[in-house]
């Protein structure tokens, strides 16, 4: 069942945090969206954001929104352990849901939203907004003309700064209600941007530590992948960085593209495209010139989204595109916790399929 083509689509965002990002990028699409309710489990919170925003409903009650016939998407901003309930729920009241990463803490809780979005014939929309940035863009516009060669190296840098304030919130840096660390909760973007780009792995080899803040999860980490296409990429991450920066770096075999270095936008122009020699710079210059920009960001996925659900098209951000961040998170915490060298894909047969919450390795119950 769809909404029909060019509707206004009725939107409840749940969570105050980065949920108030999802509203600014909202508010900016008024003839795609309407937002008709906000939750937050602080009342005063809710009673403030939906003042702010000029959202006509505000409520501490996750269960009163599913409630509403009038509510078209579940906009899910909640701590990452409440993720799969919430939008389990959300499928089975009748709702599309939006949430943020994580999605899931295993492979299992993926395939099971799957086989529930099947039934239900509703979507999930998992937020991977880093997707949408021009910058990112201009490189799947030459990927997609064929015009970058061989995949020979990429390298991906997260080193960002947390301390003591962020994990005072106390379900951060606990597997069981942030899901993981550093690699579940900052670097996942800029990872699902690498294999967006270059396609599935075959194989993870990880190393990770808890070296910058006293808390359960990890806060450092390094990861070696190999490509299904033979190609190696390098994941560095740190939460105990000076300077913040991300950076992505890809070495083609026609050209070598960089992002900029902003920490939290490093798919937005400007974006580096190098070349050898003069011939190839021109090819690639004038592929460049017929690019052409969309929203970006949050902005982007939604409206991207609204055109999916409207049109009866898959949304822009799939479970399945979820399901391989979800699986490189995996691979990254049993190699790290076991030293193997991990394959891919993992089905149901892997001690991690059913998640890798506990430190010692357990599954996720």
């Amino acid at each position: 069942m769809r909404a029909s083509s060019g509707a206004r689509l009725k939107v409840a965002v749940v969570g105050g945090g980065i949920g108030t990002q999802h509203i600014d990028a909202l508010i900016r699409l008024p003839e795609q969206f309407e937002l008709v309710a906000f939750c937050d489990i602080d009342a005063a919170k809710a009673g403030e954001v939906a003042d702010r925003y000029g959202i006509g409903s505000a409520t501490t009650s996750y269960d009163a929104l599913l409630a509403r016939e009038d509510i078209d998407i579940i906009d899910l901003c909640t701590p990452a352990g409440l993720h799969v309930a919430q939008t389990e729920t959300a499928l089975e009241a009748g709702k599309h849901a939006i949430c943020e990463k994580p999605l899931a803490g295993s492979l299992a809780e993926v395939d099971r939203l799957a086989a529930l979005a099947e039934t239900t014939g509703r979507h999930v929309s998992p937020i991977f907004q880093y997707r949408f940035g021009n910058g990112f863009r201009r490189l799947l516009h030459l990927r997609d003309k064929g015009l970058l060669g061989k995949t020979y190296l990429a390298t991906v840098e997260t080193h960002w700064r947390r301390g003591a304030k962020y994990y005072a919130a106390p379900w951060r840096g606990r597997f069981a209600t942030e899901l993981g660390g550093c690699l579940t909760s900052h670097a996942i973007h800029a990872h699902d941007m690498l294999i967006h780009a270059l396609g599935p792995v075959r194989s993870v080899h990880a190393r990770t530590a808890t070296r910058v803040n006293p808390i359960e999860t990890e806060d450092c980490a390094v990861v070696s992948l190999e490509l299904t296409d033979g190609a190696l990429a390098a994941l560095s991450v740190t939460m105990g960085a000076a300077v913040e920066h991300s950076r992505l770096r890809f070495y083609f075999e026609q050209v070598t593209v960089e992002s900029n270095l902003s920490p939290y936008r490093p798919h937005l122009e400007p974006w580096r495209f190098e070349t050898a020699d003069e011939a190839r710079k021109a090819e690639i210059d004038a592929a460049l010139a017929d690019f052409v920009p969309l929203p970006e960001h949050f902005e982007g996925q939604f409206s991207r989204l609204h055109a999916a659900l409207t049109e009866g098209r898959p949304p822009p951000v799939t479970l399945a595109d979820s399901r391989a961040s979800i699986e490189l998170l995996t691979a990254a915490y049993y190699s790290a916790r076991t030293g193997d060298n991990v394959a891919l894909p993992i089905g149901p047969g892997h001690p991690y399929y059913h998640g890798w919450r506990a430190p010692s390795g357990g599954r996720d119950g």
